[in-house]
């Protein structure tokens, strides 16, 4: 019989633990080999060592989810868990992390949908992945790029997304023009700093390895050895579409990503997306996936405000036909 203690740091105990252990109940069940008591931000686990060492694995990618997101939900919490027995659960199995990130993150597919598009990215060279907010698309496209670098099947990663503004009019912004675009490119940057250290990640800047930019600035190039990814891709005319899909070159991913649920083009502009997805869909070598409310690991209130939207939205739909 061994014995461990865990010390939660960098995150509230209660969002790991839940609000009066209801997490840690939750957890229990799932370790029955192992005893597992709270006192404030320690955890005492006694049991076989190499159950507490699988504990161990799984209890801190938990903890780096919760300080990601700063929530965990019950799916995350059964998904990161498991079963407790080794090798069994997708939370124990190493062989489906895509790239180990920072702070012990693991990034992997979590979900059926995710698990598709990764499969899709390795067996196509062109990848759409068309879901609502939340299910991971960018973000899993990210880490694919990521480990494609990492095992240097590319030379270089370039992530785009069409300069527009999400319904809202934001002037003129000051500095130059790497300050001006930044803000429409925030969320990449986001996901890059969870799996690359600040340093290597400044590096790679500088240097060309990895280059974030507008879609507009892609006119133009041949991307070749690169692994290339179009963010937001609904805010894409189909004319933008055109001219960036026809600047792949040899050796490159491309992977499109798209809410069509949330355009922010201007009126009378129609979205591209479909339209391309549609025309290209039974092409040899392009892969559609499709991701839908059950892929979402953010707030679970995130699934029931896409679910309240889609309801509105068939409503909207059934009363705007023709009687």
């Amino acid at each position: 019989m061994s014995e461990k203690l865990f010390t939660i740091t960098g995150v509230d105990p209660v969002a790991v633990l839940g609000a009066n252990d209801a997490n840690l109940r939750l957890i229990r069940p799932l370790f029955p080999k192992l005893n597992l008591i709270a006192r404030g931000d320690t955890l005492k686990v006694s049991g076989a060592e190499a159950d507490i060492a699988l504990f161990e694995e799984r209890f801190n990618e938990l903890v780096a989810h919760v300080a990601r997101y700063n929530d965990l939900p019950r799916k995350v919490l059964d998904d990161i868990m498991g079963t407790g027995e080794r090798g069994e659960a997708t939370g124990g199995d190493d062989a489906d992390v895509l790239v180990y990130g920072n702070a012990g993150l693991r990034v992997k597919a979590r979900t059926l949908n995710q698990q598709k598009l990764v499969k899709a990215v390795e067996g196509s060279d062109m990848v759409f992945a068309i879901g609502p907010a939340g299910t991971g698309k960018t973000y899993t496209a990210v880490a694919l790029a990521v480990k494609a670098l990492k095992e240097r099947k590319v030379r270089r990663i370039i992530l785009t997304r069409p300069a527009v503004e999400a319904g809202e009019n934001l002037g003129f912004l000051p500095g130059d023009l790497r300050e001006k675009l930044d803000p429409y490119l925030q969320p990449l940057y986001d996901a890059l700093k969870e799996m690359i250290p600040a340093t290597r990640l400044a590096d790679h800047l500088d240097e060309g390895i990895i280059q974030i930019a507008p879609l507009a600035f892609m006119r133009g190039r041949t991307l070749d050895h690169a692994f290339v990814i179009l963010d937001e891709a609904q805010n894409a005319t189909l004319p933008q579409l055109k001219m960036f899909l026809t600047r792949m070159g040899r050796n490159a991913k491309f992977v499109i990503t798209g809410d069509v649920t949330q355009v922010d083009l201007p009126d009378r502009q129609p979205s591209g997306l479909m339209p391309a997805v549609h025309m290209l869909r039974n092409i040899e070598g392009i892969s559609v996936i499709e991701l839908d409310e059950k892929d979402v690991i953010r707030h679970e209130l995130v699934t029931r405000v896409l679910g309240a939207f889609k309801e509105l939205e068939q409503k909207t739909d059934k009363k705007d036909r023709p009687q």
